[in-house]
């Protein structure tokens, strides 16, 4: 039986879906933005006169952060991501968003791929993972 997992703290969930799913060592993490329990997103100001600032570097970092913290409520970690699926709005954002996943991972971490798409849920939204881990012998444990 694979259990999902809405995890308490983090932006809920934007249609009927868990943030994660473990199923028996596998453990898949939906589609994660750099969008805040309050809905606001890392990586993205308005100014008074309403001009918008995207930032792929920030946005990069808080998903990929997220991520990590959603894998930690089912006790598994960055350390054991095996495969990460990257969506970005715009490919010329490619260059600032690897210099942060470098930071990150380097040749022995996950296989990744990344796309572009035409657009994600939110027009601020710059960039989406979507992951999976494998916990190997780790044993399941109770989830926040």
């Amino acid at each position: 039986m694979a259990d999902g997992v809405v995890v308490g703290g983090k932006a809920a969930p934007r249609g009927r879906f868990p943030h994660v799913k473990v199923a028996g060592d596998l453990v898949f993490v939906s589609g994660t933005s750099s969008r805040r329990p309050d809905n606001s997103i890392d990586g993205a100001t308005v100014d008074a006169l309403g001009v918008t600032g995207l930032d792929i570097r920030t946005q990069t970092r808080a998903v990929l952060e997220n991520i990590g913290d959603i894998l930690q409520a089912v006790g598994s970690s960055l350390e054991d991501l095996v495969q990460l699926t990257t969506y970005l709005v715009n490919m010329n954002d490619f260059g600032g968003y690897n210099e942060v996943y470098g930071e990150f991972f380097d040749e022995t971490g996950p296989t990744r791929t990344t796309v572009a798409v035409h657009q994600l849920p939110h027009p601020h939204l710059l960039i989406e993972i979507q992951a999976i881990a494998f916990r190997g012998a780790k044993k399941k444990e109770t989830y926040s």
